[in-house]
């Protein structure tokens, strides 16, 4: 018989069903906490992953996506073949993980996360058969964000490896990063980024441009709206021939004064 997990929050429970041997496992009807989670610690997880198949709401993912701190891990987790996305048609009662050999019910209560165990063998043989035929006939989800790995790797190529750094450094300091009042989107973290090590406009928005991010006039926009609340300053760079480039520059001594690791917040108090 399977053991019941209990733990005090979901990535342990999470981790603990990772940790058996199961090769592949089905994730049905997945909360936010549960995706969150989920992606988090199959991002950095150390040993054999087991395949991640997860069947979720197309609006529940498409929420969550614009998040890039999960998109871009579910990214590659997603190329790596590590994870499949897609898109899940009606309801199931509880968030199920499915094996071939185990079936947990995911249930949170109070201070607890549960997974609560099937133990009758035929009962998990169908329901594995059942979901795993759903998941073969559902409709691939579409994640348009670029892979961590690729952005950090386009980074030390296009733009410097000290934007990097500083880049890494800004995302281990954030819970979230996307533009709706909670947190700074990708753009913006790319743009005060470039501004703190002195980058051409059109370099790092062409590098976006390029990787997936967004386009070139998203980053215009964007660096428009940072320069009139006074985030960001710019300089002309004349070039050979054509009009002058800009050069990026921090436009407030608060932003030039902290450290990457504090980039981030100082910018989203300043923004609100």
């Amino acid at each position: 018989m399977t053991a019941n997990h209990l733990e005090r929050s979901m990535a342990d429970v999470l981790g603990s069903i990772l940790d058996s041997d199961d090769d592949e496992l089905l994730v049905v009807d997945p909360t936010v906490s549960v995706m969150e989670s989920l992606v988090d610690i199959a991002a950095d997880y150390e040993g054999d992953l087991p395949t991640l198949h997860v069947l979720a709401d197309d609006r529940l993912l498409k929420d969550l996506m614009d998040d890039f701190l999960v998109a871009a891990d579910a990214a590659d987790l997603v190329d790596s073949d590590r994870m499949t996305l897609r898109e899940l048609d009606g309801d199931v009662d509880n968030t199920l993980v499915v094996g071939e050999g185990v079936l947990y019910a995911l249930v949170s209560a109070g201070e607890y996360v549960a997974a609560l165990s099937a133990d009758d063998e035929s009962f998990i043989t169908d329901a594995y058969e059942s979901y795993h035929g759903m998941w073969a006939d559902a409709t691939p989800f579409v994640l348009r964000t670029p892979s961590l790995s690729r952005v950090r790797d386009t980074l030390d190529d296009d733009i410097g490896e000290s934007v990097r750094a500083d880049f890494d450094t800004v995302l281990q300091s954030l819970e979230t990063a996307r533009g709706d009042g909670d947190g700074l989107d990708e753009v913006t973290i790319s743009l005060l980024v470039a501004a703190k090590n002195d980058v051409l406009l059109y370099d790092i928005s062409k590098w976006g441009e390029d990787i997936g991010i967004a386009s070139k006039a998203t980053f215009s926009r964007t660096k428009t709206r940072l320069e009139e609340m006074g985030l960001i300053d710019t300089e002309k760079v004349p070039i050979d021939v054509g009009r002058p480039r800009l050069r990026l520059k921090l436009g407030d001594e608060r932003l030039r004064t902290a450290g990457s690791d504090e980039l981030a917040s100082v910018a989203h108090r300043m923004l609100n």
